[in-house]
């Protein structure tokens, strides 16, 4: 079995010192156009070191993909002095700083995106409350998306990462695409379940090759994505395992699940036999790292959780306890602060976009 201290070395390269990682999480510290904080910088900083690699906060990648305000950009080239102070904060003692890049679509709203209305495979609202419509892209737009991704990748080699991570994930554009709620089309872009992957297709090939004609030593790309919906339509784990087969066989560094909880199981009757991240894992089949995530907090979780995946990241944990990944590499179980108390939310850099995300998600690790 795979031991957390092991070092991992990618396919282009780049070697990580342990099988710990922190993941993306919201921050709403940026500046309101974008652009990365003091805060910000020391956020980062106070749970970086110890961890094998970072990835940041997700940074959008035109101006009608920003999903909340206090996010980070990557939409010019303006950005990459302070996105490189980001990098080099993220990167002592070792540590590996990946930028997630994305475009939200239709989880978005005007207001965000200074009175446009949101983008999305077709014009159909998110399940969620007070979601507005979104307009459906033309295909020229789609192009220029993918334009914009290659782009995005461009600047987070010049500001100094050692990565991007594709954000497929929880809802936002690439996932709409692949999802049968959110896309309706009847052209390349949709319809049957290959013509719902062209667009992450197109995505994952043009940033591979944009940064293989860079010829940049160690640079990796990874690929974060859900394993099913719970819309109706919506794609389900079996659907997941044909997209990950395809992934797989692409020239990407990881693969990145999204969970709630690492050894959660589908309610597809035909997949009972183990967990989502269980089936995920034996669907790459050795051909690329599995990073996995979803209610981390000790020693055992993540050996746990390594039995399926060969990186665990830890999210609300490093939140909670920025030292989380020290103490656990120390075997220091019993020092790993649990829970949040209100009152230590400055003392820990934890900003109100991120505690509102908490009192969503975890209610059960705050105390008020």
């Amino acid at each position: 079995m795979t031991n957390l201290t092991d070092t991992l070395t990618f396919k282009r390269g780049l070697t990580v010192k342990n099988r710990l990682a922190i993941p993306p999480m919201t921050t709403r510290m940026s500046y309101y156009d974008g652009t990365v904080t003091g805060d910000e910088i020391a956020y980062y900083g106070m749970r970086t070191g110890a961890v094998g690699m970072f990835v940041t906060g997700v940074a959008y990648i035109q101006p009608n993909g920003k999903g909340w305000t206090g996010e980070l950009s990557v939409d010019d080239d303006a950005f990459i002095p302070n996105l490189s102070k980001l990098a080099s904060t993220i990167k002592r003692d070792g540590t590996r700083a990946i930028l997630q890049i994305f475009h939200a679509g239709r989880m978005t709203d005007s207001k965000t995106i200074e009175g446009e209305q949101p983008v999305a495979p077709s014009a159909v609202a998110a399940a969620k409350k007070g979601a507005e419509t979104p307009r459906e892209l033309r295909d020229d737009e789609i192009e220029e998306i993918i334009e914009n991704f290659k782009k995005a990748a461009v600047r987070a080699v010049k500001a100094g990462f050692d990565g991007v991570e594709i954000h497929g994930a929880n809802h936002y554009l690439l996932h709409q695409f692949f999802s049968p709620h959110s896309n309706r089309r009847t052209d390349k872009w949709g319809g049957s379940l290959e013509k719902r992957y062209t667009f992450i297709e197109r995505v994952v090939d043009g940033i591979i090759e944009t940064v293989d004609a860079m010829n940049v030593p160690d640079f990796i790309i990874g690929y974060r994505f859900s394993p099913r919906e719970e819309t109706d339509p919506g794609f389900n784990l079996k659907e997941t395992l044909w997209l990950v087969d395809k992934l797989a066989d692409k020239k990407l560094d990881y693969l990145h699940i999204s969970l709630t909880r690492y050894d959660r199981k589908t309610n597809l009757p035909e997949y009972q036999e183990k967990s989502m991240l269980a089936y995920v894992h034996d669907a790459i089949g050795g051909r690329m790292p599995l990073i996995s995530v979803g209610d981390v907090r000790t020693r055992a979780d993540v050996e746990a959780a390594l039995a399926h995946s060969e990186i665990v990241a830890a999210g609300c944990s490093s939140l909670i306890d920025p030292n989380w990944s020290a103490k656990i590499l120390a075997h220091r179980d019993d020092e790993i602060r649990q829970k949040l108390n209100v009152q230590d939310r400055d003392l820990l850099m934890i900003a109100n976009g991120t505690y509102g995300f908490m009192k969503l998600k975890v209610p059960d690790r705050l105390v008020e």
